[in-house]
């Protein structure tokens, strides 16, 4: 495909908004361009796309990316071109790959492939979606999948091993009152008192352990006592065990906050993607083999996708980043433009050798 047409598909994919829980004009666009290309997509009932391509019998490799982006429906998604870059909220994570993904099904001969290809594009890989998608399509599909791949992230970076993470809605509750004529107890002290013990909790360097609170709101007014406040909590570390006990560590510390204050508090788990190895090696190998032909040199990181959803399953799995840029999750992301042929002939390479390999 032409450099060109490979932007304008990026353009077009970029700029149809697709917030998390709300991907369904970017997941019917998906499913047009693929049916397009000659492949019969269909839409599944968590609203990913899904292709299945190649001989109806055997375990499948299943490529998948997310369609969804941090945005809101109200963000101008609008991208442009600025020297080398095309530059555009979402226009990365995961336009880009998706854009590349698709220009891979174009071009794709399917009489040629020996063994099952599933294509996917899925919702709910970020924020509170909890990787909904990935973990439909491995609950449904796993005992028929060799192997799942997340086309996510950057040219160089394959994921090799999935960091756990917990995530917790916090609402205090309390009566509020009037600043001046009531002394009832504030659901934003409570929430002040659990942002700074659960910032006191010792993490342990090794494995890699991390606490982050990235939403707090609450209160009506300046004169008002707050009666109610919410943060939003992030959990997340290498070690299953590491993990599960600052889970514990920091639902005592929430609690104990709002019984301080005085107020009460419901903790709700709104985020649980699970964590630990990927089982990758072989995949790996053959990412590496797909990359060596572009001058790439994959680096293994540890982070969360949608490769995490095939931990429970033992399926085989790695993220495999496909273009380069930068800005991730800002409004002023970019995508170096001649890095999308680069990973289209990667992604290529990739399918041919899974093709020819021992991988069952």
């Amino acid at each position: 495909m032409p450099a060109e047409d490979l932007a304008a598909l990026l353009i077009r994919i970029a700029q149809t908004p697709a917030p998390t829980f709300k991907e369904e004009a970017r997941a019917r666009l998906l499913a047009s361009l693929w049916q397009e290309a000659g492949h019969a997509a269909t839409i599944d009932g968590a609203g990913n796309v899904i292709a299945r391509l190649g001989p109806p019998t055997g375990r499948a490799l299943m490529l998948a990316a997310h369609l969804d982006t941090v945005f809101s429906s109200d963000t101008d998604v609008t991208v442009s071109l600025q020297g080398n870059r095309l530059v555009g909220p979402g226009v990365g994570d995961n336009s880009a790959s998706l854009a590349i993904m698709t220009a891979f099904l174009r071009g794709l001969d399917t009489s040629r492939l020996r063994r099952p290809l599933w294509v996917a594009a899925n919702v709910g890989e970020e924020g509170l979606g909890d990787l909904i998608g990935a973990k439909h399509l491995l609950a449904q599909h796993a005992p028929e999948l060799a192997a799942f791949v997340a086309i996510d992230g950057y040219l160089g970076i394959a994921v090799t091993r999935a960091v756990g993470v917990r995530r917790y809605r916090a609402l205090f509750t309390g009566p509020g009152g009037h600043s001046w004529g009531d002394q009832a107890p504030s659901a934003l002290h409570a929430l002040g008192l659990a942002i700074t013990s659960l910032y006191s909790l010792p993490l342990p360097a090794h494995p890699r352990t991390t606490l982050n609170v990235g939403l707090a709101e609450g209160g009506t007014s300046v004169n008002s006592i707050a009666g109610t406040a919410e943060l939003l909590l992030d959990l997340r570390s290498l070690d299953a065990a590491h993990l599960a006990n600052l889970d514990t560590r920091a639902r005592h510390a929430v609690e104990g906050a709002a019984r301080q204050a005085g107020v009460s508090v419901q903790l709700k788990l709104v985020g649980d993607r699970p964590g630990g190895d990927l089982r990758s090696d072989e995949v790996l190998t053959l990412a590496r083999r797909a990359a060596q032909p572009s001058g790439i040199e994959l680096r293994t990181a540890a982070s969360s996708t949608d490769a995490n959803a095939a931990v429970p399953h033992g399926v085989p799995a790695i993220a495999l980043g496909v273009y380069r840029g930068g800005n991730a999750h800002r409004e002023d992301e970019w995508v170096q433009h001649d890095s999308l042929e680069v990973g289209l002939g990667m992604l290529r390479r990739f399918v041919e050798v899974y093709q020819q390999s021992p991988l069952k």
